[in-house]
């Protein structure tokens, strides 16, 4: 079945297109400790705000063009015409590539005296690149992990709520529409107040997760619990269960398979608004909190639209461009996968 799926949605140009963009995404992020030059805390403040260097390959090597800054508290750099070779293989302190892979080197890095900003530095000096790379560690991770979360819980409710029915299935769908009713975002700040703002990096993100399935699991509940009430007097779950299987066997062989392909698509779905979600709180400075990043944490230095605009900051945007591309590729692979589930458009 599964195999299926994957040839039916590679069979589209919209499942080829959105798989290697998250191919693309979720590859770099997973590397960023390779990939980033420096540490995301790592700070120059006598570069702050400095633009993206320009790269030339002359003399058999890549070079990156350096920059001359205006007397402060100005940010105007000027280039001039010193290049500077780019490092690698760079030796750093050692660290683990997928958490389990030995490493102590850096793919490429700068000079000592002039250090290399692919693409500029923050308001502190710190390299946007590495930020770049390690944030989108965070906010693509938020949402895998959400939405895995959020898929147990509303799928085990609506089972039992459509299996069972009763006073169980009436409380449980009390509460779906209780919670339905308020808006998820206010519902997340309020969660997210009532909880307090001190935290660690580490708790920052479990907590963000669990605000995440907390409000996004209702939605699958219900679709679950209407799916397994029509699923309960088919005639292969009555067979089965007059052959004396189990519950659990019930669910496992019966009820998941015509599950998997909503479930499969709503998780799909439902990643680009965790996304999105996570963005709104670190943006708001109550998400993921400093000397941890997320793609949402770096929008907030771009609070100032006018000093981004005037000074043409561009590059403070790229976080943004990150989660539009990410958003757009997650949309276009649950519209292939919806295709490619629709019985319809494969008789």
């Amino acid at each position: 079945m599964l195999k299926t799926l994957f040839r039916r949605l590679l069979a589209t140009w919209q499942g080829k297109l959105s798989v290697l963009m998250l191919i693309a995404l979720y590859g770099v992020t997973s590397l960023a400790p390779m990939l980033a030059p420096y540490d995301i805390g790592q700070q120059c403040l006598q570069f702050s705000f400095h633009p993206p260097m320009s790269l030339k390959w002359f003399q058999n090597a890549l070079h990156y063009r350096t920059y001359v800054r205006a007397k402060l508290p100005s940010v105007q750099y000027t280039p001039t015409q010193t290049y500077v070779p780019v490092h690698w293989w760079v030796p750093c302190k050692p660290y683990r590539v997928f958490g389990c892979i030995p490493c102590s080197h850096k793919l490429f890095g700068g000079d000592e005296r002039y250090p290399f900003f692919l693409l500029g530095t923050d308001n502190l000096g710190r390299d946007f690149f590495s930020r770049l790379l390690f944030g989108g560690r965070i906010s693509l991770s938020i949402g895998l992990v959400g939405v895995l979360i959020t898929l147990w819980i509303g799928c085990f409710a609506g089972c039992l709520a459509g299996f069972w029915g009763g006073w169980y299935d009436f409380l449980t769908m009390r509460c779906v529409e209780f919670l339905m009713a308020i808006p998820s975002l206010y519902l997340l700040l309020a969660l997210r107040a009532s909880i307090g703002m001190h935290f660690s990096s580490s708790m920052a993100y479990f907590m963000i997760v669990t605000l995440l399935a907390c409000v996004g699991w209702t939605k699958i509940a219900r679709v679950v619990r209407g799916m397994v009430a029509g699923l309960r007097t088919a005639a292969f779950v009555q067979a089965a269960q007059a052959m004396g299987q189990s519950t659990l066997q019930i669910f496992l062989k019966h009820f998941m398979p015509n599950l998997a392909s909503y479930l499969l698509t709503a998780a799909t779905l439902c990643i680009p608004s965790y996304i999105l979600y996570e963005a709104a709180l670190s943006f708001l400075g109550i998400g993921i909190q400093e000397p941890s990043t997320s793609w949402g944490l770096m929008l907030k230095y771009t609070q100032e639209d006018l000093k981004v605009f005037t000074l043409n900051l561009w590059w403070l945007l790229l976080p943004g461009v990150s989660i539009s591309l990410t958003i757009i590729a997650f949309n276009l692979l649950g519209d292939a996968l919806r295709d490619s589930v629709d019985p319809k458009l494969h008789t």
